[in-house]
């Protein structure tokens, strides 16, 4: 059930076009598309586009807006810069990707 849900979830991610999309929603389809295999971590902490489909590369631009939003906050706030918390964020981020889920390392997607 929790399959047919996912699948449903993202066959509406795919055929919605980014306007149409807002944060929350764009949050909502992240596991399933990284469970597909569409989008993965990268080490400067944000997202990338595996495979190109449908809007994955709009989902991608989205949620990395919000997070570069933050940790330009992060950053202001403790006096360092955006390029440390990057970094730290990205590193937070492949440590806690799932098993199976695609990670970039040394230029390459790789399922952790």
């Amino acid at each position: 059930m929790k399959k047919i849900v996912c699948l449903t979830a993202m066959l509406m991610f795919l055929s919605q076009p980014l306007l149409a999309m807002d944060l929350q929603q764009a949050m909502t389809v992240l596991p399933t598309a990284k469970a597909q295999g569409l989008v993965g971590e990268k080490p400067d902490g944000y997202l990338g586009v595996v495979k190109a489909e449908g809007d994955t590369a709009s989902l991608v631009q989205l949620i990395n807006t919000a997070r570069r939003n933050e940790y330009q906050k992060l950053a202001t706030a403790n006096g360092i810069k955006l390029a440390d918390v990057e970094l730290l964020a990205g590193q937070k981020a492949l440590d806690k990707t799932q098993p199976g889920h695609f990670i970039l390392q040394d230029g390459q997607w790789l399922k952790k």
